[in-house]
């Protein structure tokens, strides 16, 4: 039997880009189920960092991450929450998500992880077929209030 403190642990992020009322899911293409935009973060690099780099690698996007009402002093901006997960082969992931607001005008440019994205809302959302936590932090997202 393994020794569960042996087991590969990494920190990822995850980011709901979210368009007025909906938020960005992708096809997965080695998972196979709907998830945000994400990935593990590399050497070095805050969550943030990696937030921005994954959307960007992932969608092309390039969008400001803004503070969320009544976040603490000193949390990210667009910073949601925190949870784990078994992650397959790639071991337990530690994921911090984000939010991040854009325009009607953003287009997304699919990498080699997933071709097909929808926008969705939350009725969508709700009867998407992806992990519990993906729809919790969805509505989480779909909630969330920039400060002023």
């Amino acid at each position: 039997m393994s020794d569960p403190g042996s087991a590969r642990r990494a920190f990822s992020v995850a980011i709901f880009v979210r368009r007025g009322d909906t938020v960005l899911v992708i096809a997965h293409r080695r998972l196979k189920t709907w998830l945000p935009i994400g990935g593990e973060l590399e050497a070095g690099e805050t969550p943030l960092e990696a937030a921005i780099r994954e959307l960007r690698e992932e969608t092309g996007i390039v969008a400001p991450f803004r503070a969320l009402r009544d976040a603490a002093d000193g949390v990210p901006p667009g910073y949601l929450g925190f949870e784990e997960h078994q992650a397959g082969s790639k071991g337990l992931h530690m994921n911090f998500v984000f939010v991040v607001d854009v325009d009607a005008t953003t287009e997304v440019t699919p990498n080699e992880e997933f071709g097909e994205y929808r926008w969705v809302d939350r009725a969508a959302l709700a009867d998407l077929a992806s992990p519990r936590n993906v729809r919790q932090f969805g509505d989480l997202a779909l909630d969330a209030q920039l400060s002023s």
